[in-house]
């Protein structure tokens, strides 16, 4: 399953919160992709994924937004 959230118009923490209770619901094979304009959820973000040795990738996109693509963990 993909989730998708669309993070383009919240203010860090609410990116960060959000993208926190999809992954409690990724399972085995799942991704989450998610899309962040504010500068704080840009940087945050990525330091929770690192941290919790989740596999993902972040790609620009016009006008300071960015994609993150979220792979589920192995459980």
């Amino acid at each position: 399953m993909i989730f998708n959230y669309d993070g383009t118009n919240d203010k860090c923490p609410v990116p960060l919160v959000t993208m926190r209770l999809l992954l409690k619901k990724l399972q085995s094979g799942d991704q989450c992709i998610v899309l962040i304009k504010d500068p704080g959820s840009r940087e945050d973000i990525p330091k929770l994924l690192t941290k919790q040795h989740y596999c993902y990738t972040q790609r620009a996109l016009a006008d300071g937004l960015v994609e993150v693509t979220i792979e589920s963990q192995i459980k």
